[in-house]
Order: structure tokens, then C-alpha cells, then sequence
């Protein structure tokens, strides 16, 4: 399988965002989760053994994972918050039809909290198919898992553990534990760094 470059990938966002500033809200956080993916993987931890994953393969993944989002904004720039948990299956649409391979479409649609199931989609009225939207492969879930840790709110923030934790907890205990398990794999990132390079606060 060919992975894309970064370049050939940020001309794709391009291609998609409705305007400049929402292309580099939306890049620039996948930058950062790419960013965040490889400090974890630079710790060591992820080159070998059980939870090695593929370097290039996640940082694809970390740059493709949001486009699905320049879907959800209109003409005059305003975001769909309501259907925003469409965003991962609206990304794999467009890659999709742009011909990329399941194994690059997947990071979309699996990247959503912790996890979708599809008892989550039926119990909760989600506005998604019904089925499992489950990061699978150790890249899947290492980009699912970095994305936790930043927003693309305004202004946009870094996540600390705790924060996110008690957020996530809201949907159900086993949400938490999800989260709890994805950071004994994976550890956490040095967001302090992060956020000194960026500008932005951690909550």
C-alpha cells in the first residue's frame, strides 16, 4: 500500500475546506495529533513489541483522520455541531471517493471517542449507520488515542489525561476503562512541550 505524503495530504484538506481559516483549524489539529503520535512512538515503547505500529502509517493516519469535517460546515462557515459525530463516517465518504484503501479510510471512521458501537449508536439516537466503529489494529488505535489529547475548540486546547478522562466518563464507566487501557499501551505525551510550541492551554 503507498502511503500519501504530508504534502500530497494537506493539498487534499485544501481541496476540502471551505475557506482558510477552517483549513487551518482543522490541519493544524491533525498536525498536532500527528505530532503527539510521534512523541509517543519516539519514547520507544511502540517500535517493538506488542504494540509496535507502523510510523508512517500513523502519521497518515493522524493527518487523514478529521477531513471528514469540512462536511459539516455550511456556506457561511458555521459547523454542524449537532451531526459532528458524522464526521468520521463523512471522511471515509470522501476518501473513498478520492480511492484511497480501507486500511487509510478506517482511520476516519474509527476514531471517534473511544469508540462507537453500535449498541452506542442504537441506544444513544446517534445519526450514524448502525454498526461498530472500533479502532482495531495498534495504528488505528494509537491515532484514536492521540487524538484525545487535543480540540479543535475556539480557542483550540490540549486535553490533559484527567480532563479527558472525566469527559469521556460521562458516556459510561466502560468509556472510561476504554481510555484507561489505550494509555497503559500507549503512554502519555509530554503536553507541556506541546503546548508551549502551539500556544495553546491544557484543561
Amino acid at each position: 500500500m503507498r502511503i500519501p505524503t504530508p504534502e500530497e495530504i494537506r493539498d487534499l484538506h485544501r481541496n476540502y475546506a471551505p475557506s482558510a481559516d477552517v483549513f487551518d483549524r482543522v490541519h493544524t489539529h491533525c498536525e498536532i495529533v500527528a505530532d503527539i503520535a510521534q512523541q509517543l512512538i519516539a519514547s520507544g515503547s511502540l517500535t517493538s513489541g506488542p504494540h509496535a505500529v507502523d510510523a508512517e502509517l500513523v502519521r497518515a493516519g493522524c493527518l487523514l483522520h478529521d477531513i471528514g469535517v469540512y462536511r459539516l460546515f455550511d456556506e457561511d462557515g458555521r459547523l454542524d455541531g449537532r451531526n459532528y459525530v458524522r464526521h468520521g463516517v463523512l471522511g471515509y465518504g470522501i476518501l473513498t471517493e478520492e480511492g484511497f484503501p480501507e486500511a487509510l479510510r478506517r482511520f476516519c471512521s474509527c476514531h471517534t471517542g473511544v469508540g462507537i458501537t453500535r449498541e452506542d449508536v442504537v441506544r444513544q439516537g446517534l445519526p450514524l449507520p448502525p454498526a461498530d466503529y472500533l479502532a482495531v489494529s495498534e495504528e488505528e488505535r494509537l491515532v484514536m488515542y492521540a487524538d484525545k489529547f487535543h480540540s479543535k475548540t475556539t480557542p483550540p486546547r490540549f486535553n490533559s489525561p484527567a480532563s479527558y478522562s472525566a469527559t469521556i466518563g460521562r458516556y459510561g464507566t466502560e468509556k472510561s476503562a476504554a481510555f484507561d487501557a489505550l494509555r497503559a499501551d500507549f503512554g502519555v505525551p509530554d503536553l507541556e512541550a506541546l503546548a508551549a510550541t502551539h500556544g495553546h492551554r491544557i484543561v
